[in-house]
Parts: C-alpha cells; sequence; structure tokens
C-alpha cells in the first residue's frame, strides 16, 4: 500500500490538471466604402446574429475605429479550431463574404489565432466605455515576447478603469500577437499608457519589434 499512495497521488494531480486552451479565435480588419458604411453594418450584424446558431460560436465581437468611420475589426471566438473552421465553410459565412466584397475598399484580413493570456472574467462596463486593439509583429522567433506581454497583461489588468486585457497569439506565427483592452474612459487609457509598467513594456519591445505598434482606438458597435 504505501509503494502505491505515491502513484495514486500521482495520478489524481495529473487528473486534476486544466486541461489545453483549446479556445480558436478569428481577428479580421476591413475597409469599406464610406457610401456603403450603413449596409455593411447590416451585414456584419447579420452575419454575427446567423453565426450564434453554429455548433462552437462562443462570440463575435464587432468594432468601429475611433475618428475613422467605416474602419471595422471583427473578432471572432469559437470552441475550437474544427468549429471555426466548419463554421467558415458555412453557406451563412461564404455569403457574408460576398456582401462584404462589393463595399470594401482593403482586403478582407482575417487571421488565426490562439490564447495567450485572458481577463479571469470579464468586469461591468459603462456606456463610455473604449477599445484598444493593438496587432504587436516581432522581428523573428526565439524572443521573449510572449513573457513580455504576459507580464503587461497582468500589471494592466490591476489598473482602476480596466475592464479587459486579452492578449492572443497567432496560431501559425508565433511572432505575432492581438492586445485587446477594454477600458471604462479615455482618461482610463491615457493614464494607462503613461503607467510604469506599459513604459517598461514598450522599452523592453522596442529592441525586438519588427514593425512600429499598430495600435487603434475602437468604439464597439452594438
Amino acid at each position: 500500500m504505501q509503494r502505491l499512495l505515491p502513484l495514486l497521488i500521482s495520478t489524481v494531480l495529473l487528473g486534476a490538471q486544466t486541461p489545453p486552451d483549446s479556445t480558436a479565435y478569428s481577428v479580421a480588419y476591413v475597409d469599406i466604402a464610406p457610401a456603403s458604411r450603413t449596409a455593411a453594418i447590416t451585414a456584419i450584424k447579420q452575419y454575427r446574429d446567423a453565426s450564434r446558431k453554429d455548433e462552437g460560436f462562443q462570440r463575435i465581437e464587432f468594432f468601429e475605429q475611433a475618428g475613422r468611420p467605416a474602419h471595422f475589426c471583427i473578432i471572432e471566438t469559437w470552441t475550437n479550431n474544427q468549429d471555426l473552421d466548419k463554421h467558415a465553410a458555412s453557406a451563412n459565412a461564404k455569403g457574408f463574404r460576398t456582401k462584404i466584397d462589393s463595399m470594401r475598399l482593403s482586403d478582407y484580413d482575417q487571421r488565426p489565432y490562439k490564447t495567450l493570456s485572458l481577463s479571469t472574467a470579464p468586469k461591468d462596463g459603462s456606456s463610455r466605455r473604449a477599445f484598444v486593439i493593438t496587432h504587436v509583429d516581432i522581428g523573428g522567433q526565439g524572443t521573449n515576447a510572449a513573457d513580455i506581454l504576459r507580464k503587461l497583461s497582468a500589471a494592466s489588468r490591476q489598473e482602476e478603469g480596466n475592464l479587459r486585457f486579452d492578449v492572443l497569439q497567432h496560431a501559425m506565427r508565433a511572432n505575432h500577437f492581438t492586445v485587446i483592452e477594454e477600458w471604462q474612459t479615455t482618461k482610463a487609457i491615457e493614464t494607462h499608457a503613461a503607467a510604469t509598467h506599459t513604459k517598461e513594456y514598450r522599452n523592453s519591445l522596442a529592441p525586438i519589434a519588427g514593425s512600429p505598434l499598430d495600435e487603434r482606438l475602437y468604439r464597439v458597435v452594438e
């Protein structure tokens, strides 16, 4: 029995381990002709509502860049890659892309992502909440960018006014990341930008960045 006890303990501990996060994401950017803005918003909302019926759907978030009407970002969250792929092949997804293709000025830039660091639970926001979505491009593989971003996200979640600070990593290119921030007000964003941990993050990132930070302010489209 004494010999079996360590084995039993080990088995229990292994069984209690948290399974890997299989959540799959899609992050897309598209610029729409100004005259087609209203039609595009309607098309995206219809696509989002129809997608809720698909297996593995978690949510589709729809943003418009502040100060730049008709510049949209669409973030999809699915249970796993299989559900995302199945959805992408659906008539709903194909029909949506056909509608958008007739309105867009840019390519429909859509990329697959996986979880790097997520907020533990959503916090209550307000009608004035503001979003910052950033694309982080690292110069090459083998850097500590993931650790730098995890450290930033952990510190930023403790700031007053922060509602969300999530970091996604490209599913196939490990040197690309998307950072999704939600704040109660734009003033909270300004305070965050001046915080010591934010400055340290930018200083650490500068030598390994493959391009300047693509950091943009967005508002959610309900």
